[in-house]
């Protein structure tokens, strides 16, 4: 009777199943070409949750087996589903989409202060934006040693902070962040060399995704002695260094009647002169505002593409300064003195692919733009004709792909992660020179003679900008968890942090330059 209710069994439609599925997933990497990473991990979910799905259909409706197994299975699968769900907790993904899960009593180690002495020390530099002074991730005069075997890092200080995705912009002894605390998000001013927190400046606003994490994306800038500060959900606020009052502030998608972007509001305000300039993205001429800086009052708006999450960057073309934005329908470039779209460059790409990366001027008024899921990147030249401007493409490649961190350049080469893995990439022809290390989606920062990669898992990493070979001179942990965050660099103190955990680090510099 046994053998008999097993032959009744129908299995040929699960191994058929089953098999069409791994030959898919193993046809998809064959010949899957320049797919990104983070596509094809979407594909293998897809056709993973789509086997599981039918192999059920199966058991209940299609398998034969007797209805008392039927309903074992299905207890097993469900009981199975509780305990894990018990034990485990959802962290989000990934920057290739990788699901991260991790036991439910897990914890962020306790605060961890250095065995370094700071009494009487000074901090030389300043980092006070996103991507440092020029908005490039590019610093000069730090002369780092460049034997981390010999002369180590030395941590200052390692404590848990909020979620948020912003990196510290600096200014002597001041460290500026964002956080998210429950049902707010903060505005946080940190001792530089201790961590201790100086003040904070809280507003009611949250911004949560199953995705893209919780909190504020974007970057403080300071200026003077005035922070000017950008959350999630769009609230701008312009705050006094020194006491964190809040001197002015207005949610910006409210007041040019922009949608909040589904990842949430991520550019840093860019502040030149008398003026902040933000991206809101909204329609009829409300793409980029400038405010007054003391008021917060509009000064100018232009363009009508709606937002993406790069940020503002001022760079001077023939003479002419201009603001320069990634936005949904590509790069425009905006005068300063009343915000009209001086030129455009057409990104051609899927509509949806995020654009993230600032673009990176290269000798000749050309630029580099790129992003992530795929898409590449270009380099186009910009010229002054009779009408105006014009941008040409000059080579596109699908070398660098930049998915929301940024690259560099030095000396003709761009450096950055393509897809997460360490790349060189000729800047006169867009071909790569070398490609090698999976460091994930990180930041970086490029010195005179070094290259410092923060790493997404944590790990800070020092190279040699060589475009003939990738060459890295030490690395070290510095951070528990996935990391997005940019780190900022003020003299030969390194600030970092993630989702988790914030730090700072003593880097070694040669002993002309040391203290």
């Amino acid at each position: 009777m046994k053998g008999e209710e097993n032959r009744k069994i129908l299995w040929w439609p699960l191994w058929t199943l089953w098999g069409l599925g791994v030959a898919g997933i193993f046809l998809g990497y064959l010949l899957g070409g320049d797919v990104s990473r983070q596509q094809g991990v979407m594909r293998n979910m897809a056709i993973a949750i789509a086997c599981l799905t039918l192999s059920l259909f199966w058991l209940l409706l299609f398998s034969r087996l007797a209805w008392r197994k039927r309903l074992l299975f299905l207890g097993i699968l469900g009981s199975t589903a509780l305990i894990s769900v018990s034990l485990f907790r959802f962290e989000g993904v990934s920057g290739d989409l990788v699901p991260i899960i991790k036991w439910r009593w897990a914890s962020v180690e306790r605060a961890e202060v250095g065995d370094i002495g700071v009494k009487g020390a000074s901090v030389d530099g300043a980092y006070p934006q996103f991507l440092g002074p020029n908005r490039n991730a590019t610093v000069t005069g730090i002369d780092l040693s460049l034997d981390w075997s010999v002369d180590k890092p030395k941590l200052l200080w390692r404590q848990p902070i909020g979620e948020a995705w912003s990196g510290f912009a600096t200014s002597g002894f001041r460290a500026i962040t964002q956080e998210q605390d429950g049902e707010d998000e903060l505005i946080t001013c940190y001792h530089l060399l201790t961590g201790e927190r100086l003040w904070e400046s809280r507003m009611a606003a949250r911004y949560d995704n199953p995705l893209g994490g919780v909190g504020p994306r974007a970057t403080p800038t300071i200026d003077g002695d005035r922070v000017y500060a950008v959350g999630a959900t769009g609230a701008l606020s312009c705050l006094d260094l020194q006491t964190g009052e809040r001197l002015w502030g207005f949610n910006i998608l409210e007041k040019h009647g922009a949608k909040l972007p589904d990842w949430g509001v991520a550019g840093s305000p860019l502040v030149y002169e008398d003026l902040v300039v933000l991206s809101p993205g909204g329609r009829d001429g409300n793409s980029l505002v400038a405010y007054d800086k003391s008021s917060g009052s509009v000064v100018w708006s232009g363009g009508s593409d709606r937002a993406h999450w790069s940020s503002p960057v001022l760079h001077e073309i023939e003479g002419e300064k201009q603001v320069l934005i990634f936005n949904g329908s590509g790069v425009a470039a905006h005068r300063l003195d009343d915000g009209s779209v001086e030129w455009e460059y057409p990104w051609k790409r899927s509509t949806g692919t995020p654009r993230v990366a600032i673009p990176v001027k290269t000798p000749g008024n050309r630029f580099v733009v790129s992003s992530g899921y795929g898409a590449g990147a270009d380099l186009f030249q910009v010229s002054k004709t009779s009408g105006g401007f014009s941008a040409t493409q000059q080579w596109r490649s699908l070398h660098l792909k930049s998915k929301f961190n940024n690259f560099v350049y030095k000396d003709g080469y761009l450096y950055g992660l393509d897809d997460g893995v360490m790349a060189c990439i000729d800047g006169e022809t867009g071909r790569r020179t070398w490609k090698k290390g999976r460091y994930g989606h990180g930041q970086l920062i490029l010195g005179d003679d070094w290259l410092l990669l923060m790493a997404e898992n944590g790990e800070v990493v020092l190279f040699e900008p060589n475009p003939e070979a990738p060459i890295e001179l030490g690395r070290f942990e510095a951070l528990e968890g996935k990391t997005w965050n940019p780190p900022a660099l003020a003299g030969s103190y390194l600030l970092l942090r993630n989702h988790l955990q914030a730090a700072c680090f003593k880097l070694p510099i040669l002993p002309e330059q040391g203290e």
